[in-house]
């Protein structure tokens, strides 16, 4: 696909020409940029707060209820784009009034960073929601999918054409695929092919000058950079023209419980010692729970191992039967299905759900919490559990994923793309607490659960640096303040992020776009003005 800079100029010669009034409020000004050059009514795809529908679009992909609290700022106005040359506009519109932009694919964001903002008002958030097509080429093992597609139509829509085909992209189906593929995108097939951002053959972008690139015209330094630096610092991303992996037309799921009287301590740091190491057809996580206890009134963890195979149950029994016998798996625990069938499985549906639930593309997990993530090197001795789970035990609705690494993930370099996390790496922790209604205007009890939490997983997990996932973004590692991106403050947390590849990240946004206009709390940030000289 080539690149259609061309509509670019007289998108430049229009705007130069339009005069605004001084009295006109942003909106209007905004407004008028824009309906200067998109050929759809601006009825259509233009959403002040006055509008009836703003508040319902806003709140539509929001995953964490926190960020939609009155006390939050909200947009001056939601932008939808329906066709590339309208982003191309959203851009060089916000450029031409000095207006920050907060880019939004799917809403998954744990601190909300593309749909508010907490250092810098007004801000205009751009919805990819109406760009959502997909092309799905098997002859070809690739998609080109756009960015406001989720990562369940795609699946579906590369099952509708094959059934060996398949893309190893999240376990939750209502991601936006956009921003998915920036920070990463690790999933239940990464053991045997890497991340989605390891899969990808091309994309398409708007960069801050307002043109579409694609990776011949961006050239490979910004097409390395958009591939796991997570959103908001390099583009907008378009679409990804995505690499399809095989998959066996069976594969096999399970999820097996064990809870503290069940032994769940023991088996738990066996899993520590073998889930990295063992075939890379096999992904078993774990998600940890607190729920009742056998005695009424008591309270128990719960350690629930959720497990893709990809092949038949024979073969998993063999494996699981010389690799991690301490589970006890049977085969009544076993299912057979089709890797679409697993999708659901994994992401939580019910078996009677049909995968056409994949085409809704919306989230049923809203909720207001606070997340964390770690990387662990060394098994987590059993003492150590034992501490996690008495602090589990303190809050209301605390929950634990362990995802486990190995395989693919130790083959590919750190450098690779921005992601680092790779060989050494055993398994990656997400933390989460969630609250309800009750807690929402005083979350304070909950957030100082799980920080405390993960001060005590300090002695457990990576150091130097504490390393951290992009996309379970982390405003407590530092923020960038009121439009500035302060580079020593930055590579705080950047290198928690990105490790070494921070500072080949920062080289790269200096270079194409040295005025900082994509930016965030939490944005990659250009090199101080002596260092460009």
């Amino acid at each position: 696909m080539e690149s259609s800079t061309s509509t670019i100029l007289p998108f430049l010669v229009i705007l130069l020409a339009v005069s605004y009034a001084s009295s006109d409020t942003f909106q209007q000004n905004f407004y008028k940029c824009l309906n200067s050059h998109i050929s759809v009514p601006l009825s259509t795809c233009f959403y002040t707060p006055d509008n009836p529908s703003f508040t319902p679009l806003l709140n539509s992909s929001a995953q964490n209820l926190r960020c939609l609290l009155p006390s939050v700022p909200k947009p001056e106005l939601i932008f939808t784009p329906m066709v590339e040359s309208d982003v191309q506009a959203a851009v060089i519109c916000s450029k031409q009034l000095n207006m920050l932009l907060r880019i939004r694919s799917g809403g998954h964001d744990y601190e909300g960073l593309s749909y508010i903002s907490e250092v810098e008002t007004p801000f205009v958030v751009v919805d990819m929601s109406k760009l959502r097509s997909i092309s799905v080429d098997i002859q070809g093992n690739s998609a080109w999918v756009e960015s406001g597609a989720t990562v369940g139509e795609l699946y579906y829509r590369i099952a509708e054409k094959s059934k060996i085909h398949g893309y190893p992209a999240g376990l939750c189906t209502s991601l936006g695929i956009g921003g998915h593929i920036t920070g990463g995108a690790y999933g239940s097939m990464m053991r045997k092919y890497g991340l989605g951002a390891d899969n990808v053959l091309d994309a398409r972008i708007v960069d801050a000058n307002g043109k579409i690139l694609d990776r011949e015209s961006m050239g490979e330094d910004l097409f390395w950079a958009i591939r796991g630096a997570g959103g908001g610092s390099f583009g907008i991303i378009l679409s990804w023209k995505v690499k399809l992996v095989p998959v066996p037309e069976i594969v096999t799921v399970f999820t097996v419980t064990k809870t503290l009287e069940e032994g769940a301590t023991k088996i738990l740091y066996k899993w520590q010692q073998v889930a990295d190491k063992l075939d890379e057809d096999l992904f078993i996580r774990v998600i940890t729970q607190v729920g009742n206890g056998a005695k009424e009134g008591e309270k128990t963890v719960s350690n629930s191992y959720n497990a893709l195979f990809l092949g038949g149950e024979d073969r998993l029994l063999q494996i699981m039967g010389q690799g991690f016998p301490e589970l006890g798996l049977l085969r009544k625990d076993c299912v057979e299905m089709s890797w679409l069938e697993s999708v659901l499985y994994i992401a939580g549906y019910p078996s009677s759900v049909p995968p056409e639930v994949l085409l809704q593309g919306k989230s049923s997990f809203k909720n207001y919490f606070k997340a964390k993530s770690d990387f662990v090197k060394e098994p987590i001795p059993e003492s150590g559990l034992e501490g996690i789970w008495k602090r589990l035990l303190e809050e209301d609705s605390p929950l634990m994923i362990w995802n486990p690494y190995g395989g693919m993930m130790s083959k590919i370099p750190e450098s690779d793309i921005p992601f680092p996390h790779r060989n050494g790496t055993l398994f990656k922790i997400q933390y989460v607490t969630l609250w309800g209604e009750a807690d929402k205007d005083s979350p304070g009890k909950h957030v100082d659960w799980i920080r405390k939490l993960h001060n005590y997983m300090s002695n457990y997990v990576s150091k130097f640096p504490r390393e951290a996932y992009v996309n379970y973004r982390d405003l407590d590692l530092g923020m960038n303040k009121n439009g500035s991106t302060d580079f020593v403050q930055a590579s705080v947390w950047g290198s928690k992020y990105f490790k070494n590849n921070f500072n080949r990240l920062v080289s790269i946004k200096t270079k194409v776009d040295p005025d900082n206009f994509f930016r965030h709390e939490q944005s990659i940030p250009t090199l101080p003005t002596a260092a460009k000289q």
